[in-house]
């Protein structure tokens, strides 16, 4: 159990602490220039590097290892968060150097994210919980700390300025970082790596693997997919229809307490799933949620009155909670040990990938046809492209995913849902491939 506490409280302050810094850094920028698009260009500045890295975070985890990745991106991000505020009453503002270190920071995040997803598995399993459960808290733990960091982010402000949400932040990180040092797995072997020639050619080999294994792969390949449509319409929605809705309205604390709505909504889908998912069929739980979700999306597109909007808002929360941990099992699952961070890697991008995307369509969209017809549309579509999807006989294999081969997980009894301990059939010693004993 410590492994897995150990690991979920690290995932926690990581997550939280970059909520912290996404709204701290462009009110730094208002609060020195009073200059919207400076407080933009910077707010890119910290989601370019995610897009820049999505595609080769995942290699970085296997070549350098999980715990060892992890540790790195949260300890250049505890530096680069305090430098800010350091170099702030030293030098003076600047916006290049704000710039550069928000680029610094943020630039190994999604290796973090997904060094940690990949040593889940490991995790879960010397606690004794199943991938459902430990995914479905990991996934609540990280939609939690979604809507407490910039929550919390704004009491500081209050009360310290800009700087203090930074200070935080860095606290935050460096306490990741410690907390996951701390932590003993065994990490997998590294055959089947070159041993010579760049590190840079290494990693565009592994990225180019892993994209190969996931559009070999029926299950992945439809399930990623999804996650990129679900990204590329519900970013928007959330992100830019719903705020110029309730701008129009000249209610924008409606919108806040809908969002709040909606994420814990996810929390709570997350949980359920993750203590009572196992009794369900893994197929007909992802169509189910995936339709629900959009349905309820569709539901609200109609922009209802506020009471029927807010219970729609939570029932798609709800119905979205499940979604991503088993996304997470699918991808654990149709992966080796070797290979589980570049897969998981080019799972995870496609929603940093997707969403940029969304947005850039999705303003355009509201600015020509209005909130109100661009809601419609935009769920119309989710709803007609998911409910094709959950007829693809691709989505039959996720009855059909196997535990057999995760490392720390124990041989199963046949006929029986419980792990054994001792030699395999024939009195051979079972062993547990590509896992070595010592932590990377």
């Amino acid at each position: 159990m410590g492994s897995l506490v150990l690991l979920e409280v690290a995932a926690t302050a990581s997550t939280c602490a970059n909520g912290l810094v996404t709204l701290a850094l462009p009110w730094l920028v208002l609060e020195r220039t009073g200059s919207p698009a400076d407080a933009g260009l910077v707010s890119a500045t910290v989601t370019l590097p995610l897009l820049a890295g999505a595609l080769f975070a995942g290699t970085v985890v296997d070549l350098f290892g999980r715990r060892r990745t992890a540790v790195g991106s949260d300890l250049m991000s505890a530096v680069s968060v305090a430098a800010v505020p350091l170099a702030d009453a030293a030098l003076g503002f600047s916006l290049w150097w704000l710039a550069a270190l928000a680029v610094l920071g943020s630039v190994f995040d999604l290796s973090g994210v997904t060094a940690r997803k990949t040593m889940l598995p490991t995790a879960a399993a010397r606690a004794g919980w199943s991938l459902e459960k430990a995914n479905g808290v990991h996934e609540s733990a990280k939609a939690f700390a979604l809507m407490a960091g910039p929550g919390v982010g704004g009491l500081l402000i209050g009360f310290g300025g800009a700087v203090a949400p930074l200070w935080a932040a860095a606290v935050l990180s460096l306490l990741a970082t410690l907390v996951q040092a701390g932590m003993r797995l065994p990490s997998p072997e590294r055959h089947g790596e070159p041993a010579q020639g760049s590190p840079w050619r290494a990693v565009r080999r592994g990225a180019a693997e892993g994209l190969v294994m996931v559009w070999n792969d029926r299950l992945l390949r439809v399930v990623g997919l999804l996650g990129s449509v679900l990204f590329m319409i519900y970013l928007p929605i959330s992100g830019i229809v719903l705020p110029a809705y309730f701008h129009e309205q000249g209610t924008p604390q409606r919108l806040g307490l809908l969002t709040v709505a909606m994420t814990v909504g996810g929390v709570v889908g997350a949980l359920v799933y993750g203590f009572h998912g196992h009794r369900l069929p893994r197929r007909g739980l992802f169509t189910a949620t995936m339709l629900t979700a959009s349905a309820g999306l569709f539901a609200m597109s109609w922009l209802p009155p506020y009471p029927l909007l807010l219970t729609a808002a939570v029932v798609v929360g709800v119905a979205y909670g499940p979604i991503s941990p088993l996304m997470n099992l699918a991808t654990q699952l149709r992966s080796t040990e070797r290979t589980r961070g570049r897969v998981m890697g080019i799972m995870t991008s496609c929603g940093y990938v997707a969403g940029p995307a969304g947005f850039l369509a999705g303003g355009p969209l509201v600015e020509r046809l209005g909130p109100g017809t661009s809601f419609v549309l935009l769920a119309s579509v989710l709803c007609v492209l998911v409910t094709g999807a959950s007829l693809l006989p691709a989505l039959r294999e996720f009855n059909h995913l196997s535990d057999a081969h995760l490392s720390g997980v124990p041989p199963r009894a046949e006929g029986s849902g419980h792990a054994v301990d001792g030699p395999a059939p024939g009195g051979t010693p079972s062993r547990r491939p590509d896992v070595s004993p010592e932590t990377d």
